[in-house]
């Protein structure tokens, strides 16, 4: 998994597996759209005006938790140009 961002379009992609040759992108908000297998595995997640998405709760700290161990880590995330 890889979260990338792009600061000249303000767009963020989670990327959960390698994108195969054919998606289909559904728009679940102005804000959300998510790419979807026909067999419906889900390939990945584009935030748009991901600064105000990212940087909502944290101050632009990607946060990672386990929930099981409790152990977690943060990323600080540059979503300024």
């Amino acid at each position: 998994m890889r979260l990338t961002y792009d600061p000249r379009y303000n767009i963020a992609y989670l990327y959960l597996k390698e994108r195969p040759v054919e998606v289909e992108t559904i728009k679940v908000s102005e804000e959300l759209n998510v790419d979807i297998a026909p067999d419906g595995t889900i390939y990945g997640i584009e935030l748009l005006n991901a600064n105000e998405q990212l940087a909502g709760i944290d101050t632009g700290k990607l946060r990672v938790i386990n929930n099981a161990t409790g152990k977690q880590i943060e990323v600080p995330l540059e979503l300024s140009a």
